[in-house]
Formats: structure tokens, C-alpha cells, sequence
């Protein structure tokens, strides 16, 4: 199963990345101008298709280190665990030098471990030898468990008093707003942009008459919040080094609404890696409440990587969750040989941070989410030429994240959802705002218009399905969901990967090539 992957990445990876494009349609929302830029059409307000290039490794568009290697460990014929563990712990234990400490190398061979791999320091890379069957090969033992955990601790502390934004309206992709008092702010200092969640904004997403077996279900509650770095302050403009993947209507933020915080982020780690080896469970017959084998966990990490693996069999192959930014997941080929059982389904590639690139993956395997993102969390985040066998879907999962492109992808036997999940899971409801399917195949797509946002599709090839409020509970028929902006059906339009010519058009053709393009 998982060599037929491989075959079909290679041939499509040839057609789109190494082939001369075919002539493309025109798209209105982006396309070039008379000089060759991405020009960008605008609702009224102000918003458009945000600039996604800032996804990936170091904010995009920088090559992946090669990071010397410091240890070396070979397999034995007993229990692995520890022996891997205590090279990880020393080379964790060397000084910084320009932020990288070094690489522990698995040998080839098949090492055995029942123990989860934790790394826990800045500047550290697990490596293999090679991910082939006769190279590096990491067999899971023992009781179900986590393969490699990479792991900071992040904490997020506010300095200083929070400042009101006194705009009427920030549109989604722009890089300035204005508060009422800049005073307490400086170029560099990493702020939040606090969004209350307010009841008329709930009421105007339709959120708030979520029920289940009869019991109101709460989507979204609380406050959303997005950081971002000022580098720029001219008056009481401030500038951030990224796009806002989200609107900001004070129609709907309350008397008190949306604000600026400094805040200090302490305890993600740093340039860190796993990279390079093939990590092989046990294939078992399990539900999604059952005990898994899972894969590679990131958690409070900022500009790391996961690049090609071979996983077999784990429950969650790749997950990252919210205190992770600028991170590139590239060249993880995922297969599962015994479906999930039941209608839960687990995510092959678990996206719950934010400037999150996921290239040139793959998986087959059936009733699994192939992507999937978490709640509240604002993009920039990218999936490109990715190429997924079987039933499974592409889909934000749960609860208003923002901010996803889905950029040449394949997905020939199942689908891309862009929807409101209305009570599936524990009232899921808008799963995604300000999203992008852009020159992708699938069976099928949803793409579906959220009140106050839009998502795209854009130059796909596939069914266009419409679809209802999911619900489990009896009630008067439901309406069709407003479709959101469907353009170029069955065409794909110029340029042939917007994630690309965005990041080649703000850093420069070098940028396209240090990701190996």
C-alpha cells in the first residue's frame, strides 16, 4: 500500500512542481497584473485572500539546517528506549552554538522502544539513516505510547495594560490596525490581539442554538487570541510581521472590544528536528477511545521541522499543538493498514498552531481526517501538493480557526471541507473563516460561506457539494448552507500554487529553492 503512495506522490509531484504548467484561467481574487504581481481583489471592507507565505520553517522561505551530528547510536537486540533517550539527554546537556547543539544519528538497523523519545531542549535534532526498509527503523513495543515527543513549556505572561483597537473594521489579511493608546508599545515587542466572544457575534454565526440529544452545546466562548510582532509603529498604527488571519467588526466586540496586549512567550523551543527514519506500530484493530500507538507530538516548539518519515500504523502520525509557530512538516508518508473502527475518525496531521506548512506529504488509508485543525487558532497556516489515497478528508475540525490554504493537493478518492460541522463532535459548529482551496483534485469538495467571513474554491477539479446544518437531533427540514466562493470550477488558475508565488514574490526566487523547489 504504502509503495503505491509513493509511486503516485512522485508522478504528481512531476506533473505540478517539475513540468511547465498548462495555460491557467484567470481568478479575480488573485491574479497577475500587467507586470507579472499578485494583485488581490478586496470586499468593500477591506477584506481578501491573506498573503499565506509567512507558513513554514522561520517564517518560510529558509532552508532546513543541516545540523552536525554529535552521537551516534546503534540498535541492539534488546530494548532501544534508553539508550536513544540517554544520547538525546547529552547532546541536550552541549552549549548553543547559533541556536543548534546537534544531532544524535540512529545507525541503520531496527531499533526497538517501548518508551516515548522526549526532547526538551533547544538546538537538537533525532535523525536516521534513511527511511527505507533497510535503513533507520523505530519499532514500537510494549504498551501502546507516544513515539517522539518534542516539548517546551511555554508561558504566556501580559506586561503592561491592554490597549482598545479603535477601528471600526480590520479586515482579514491586513498587517496594521490602530489602538487608542500606542504609548506602551515598541518595535519588536510580541503582542496578543484579544477578540471577546461576544453573544451578537455567536447569534450572527448561528452558534447559539447548538443542541444534542436536546442539551445545548457550546461552540465558542471566552476570548480568541492571535500573536504577533510589531515592526512598525508610526502614530497609533500599528504594523505586525504578519497578516491577521481573522476580521475584527466592532459591530460585534462588545463595549469593552477587541485589544492589544504585550505579552512575554517564554518556554518554546527552538530549532529542533526529527527527520529521516521509518517508525512502524503494531497494526491493530482499535477505536478512537482505545489506547493508541501515536507518531510524533510537537508542543510549545517555534521554528522546527519533521521531515521525511515513514509511519506505519500509528493513530495520530503528526500532531502539533497550539503553542507551535513557523514549523515544516515535509515528506511524512503516512499508511494505516487497518481503518479506524467507528464513526470517529483521527487526523493523520493534526494542525492546531500557526504558521504551520504541511508539504509534500501523503497517506492512504481510510475514515480519517488527513488534516485537521483545532479550535481558535489563526493561520497562517498551508498544505501544498500533498497527495492522500482513500475515504478520508481534508477538514477543519472544530470551533472558528482562521486562516488555511489548501494549495494544489490530491485527494482523488475523498474530499475537502471547508463547512460548518454544526453538532458533530461536541457542537463543532464553524469550523473554518477566511480559508482557501486553490488548484486541488478530490471526489468532493464543501465549501461553505461563514456569516461575516468567506472561504474559497478556487481552480478545483471535483464535485461541488452543498450541504445542511449537521444535526442529531429531530426537527423542521434544514436549509442548504450558503456555498462560498466557487471560481474556475474544473480549471485551475494562475499561478499554479499560490503558496509558492506568494513566498517567491515577497523574498525573491532564492526563497522557492531553499524549500526545495
Amino acid at each position: 500500500m504504502q509503495s503505491s503512495v509513493v509511486a503516485a506522490a512522485a508522478v504528481f509531484f512531476a506533473v505540478t512542481v517539475g513540468a511547465k504548467p498548462a495555460p491557467a484561467a484567470h481568478s479575480e481574487w488573485v491574479y497577475f497584473d500587467h507586470s507579472g504581481k499578485l494583485t488581490y481583489r478586496q470586499f468593500k471592507v477591506g477584506d481578501r485572500i491573506m498573503d499565506f507565505s509567512y507558513a513554514g520553517y522561520m517564517g518560510g522561505g529558509v532552508a532546513v539546517p543541516i545540523v552536525p551530528v554529535k552521537k551516534t547510536v546503534t540498535p541492539s537486540d534488546d530494548d532501544d528506549s534508553a539508550a536513544i533517550q540517554g544520547a538525546i539527554d547529552e547532546v541536550s546537556a552541549l552549549p548553543l552554538v547559533n541556536g543548534i547543539r546537534g544531532a544524535v544519528l540512529l545507525a541503520p538497523g531496527r531499533f526497538h522502544c517501548k518508551a516515548t523519545l522526549k526532547i526538551s531542549a533547544s538546538g537538537v535534532v533525532l535523525r536516521g539513516s534513511g527511511s527505507g526498509e533497510a535503513d533507520t527503523v523505530i519499532e514500537m513495543t510494549g504498551d501502546p505510547h507516544l513515539a517522539v515527543l518534542i516539548a517546551g513549556e511555554s508561558t504566556i505572561k501580559p506586561v503592561g495594560e491592554a490597549t482598545t483597537i479603535v477601528d471600526d473594521y480590520v479586515p482579514s489579511g491586513a498587517m496594521t490596525l490602530n489602538v487608542k493608546n500606542a504609548s506602551g508599545f515598541k518595535v519588536g515587542d510580541v503582542v496578543q490581539i484579544v477578540r471577546p466572544v461576544t453573544p451578537e457575534w455567536v447569534h450572527l454565526m448561528g452558534m447559539d442554538t447548538l443542541v444534542r440529544a436536546g442539551k445545548k452545546q457550546t461552540w465558542v466562548s471566552d476570548e480568541l487570541k492571535t500573536e504577533r510582532m510589531i515592526v512598525a509603529i508610526k502614530g497609533k498604527r500599528l504594523e505586525f510581521d504578519v497578516p491577521l488571519a481573522d476580521s475584527y467588526d466592532a459591530k460585534y466586540l462588545g463595549a469593552d472590544g477587541a485589544k492589544v496586549v504585550k505579552v512575554e512567550h517564554t518556554g518554546q523551543i527552538e530549532q529542533v528536528g526529527v527527520e529521516n527514519f521509518r517508525l512502524v506500530a503494531p497494526a491493530r484493530r482499535v477505536t478512537l477511545n482505545d489506547k493508541h500507538f501515536n507518531g510524533v507530538e510537537l508542543k510549545s516548539m517555534k521554528d522546527g521541522w519533521v521531515s521525511n518519515l515513514r509511519i506505519l500504523n500509528t493513530t495520530g502520525p503528526v500532531n502539533l499543538d497550539h503553542n507551535t509557530r513557523r514549523v515544516t512538516v515535509v515528506k511524512v508518508d503516512v499508511t494505516q493498514s487497518i481503518a479506524l473502527i467507528g464513526a470517529a475518525k483521527s487526523a493523520d496531521f493534526s494542525v492546531d498552531g500557526t504558521q504551520i506548512l504541511i508539504d509534500r506529504c501523503s497517506a492512504d488509508e481510510n475514515n480519517v481526517f488527513y488534516i485537521a485543525t483545532g479550535a481558535r487558532e489563526q493561520g497562517p497556516n498551508v498544505v501544498l501538493h500533498c497527495v492522500f489515497h482513500g475515504d478520508g478528508h481534508v477538514q477543519p475540525h472544530q470551533r472558528w480557526s482562521t486562516g488555511l490554504l489548501i494549495d494544489s493537493n490530491e485527494v482523488p478518492e475523498g474530499g475537502i471541507d471547508l463547512m460548518n460541522r454544526g453538532s458533530m463532535g461536541s457542537g463543532h459548529g464553524w469550523t473554518m473563516g477566511w480559508g482557501v482551496a486553490w488548484n486541488n483534485v478530490a471526489k468532493s469538495y464543501v465549501i461553505q460561506m461563514p456569516p461575516g467571513a468567506a472561504n474559497w474554491g478556487i481552480g478545483n477539479r471535483g464535485e461541488q457539494a452543498l450541504g445542511k446544518l449537521p444535526t442529531f437531533d429531530p426537527g423542521p427540514e434544514l436549509p442548504m448552507l450558503p456555498q462560498g466562493i466557487i471560481e474556475s470550477q474544473e480549471k485551475p488558475v494562475a499561478p499554479e500554487s499560490l503558496y509558492l508565488e506568494q513566498l517567491k514574490e515577497r523574498l525573491g526566487p532564492q526563497a522557492i529553492k531553499n524549500i526545495g523547489y
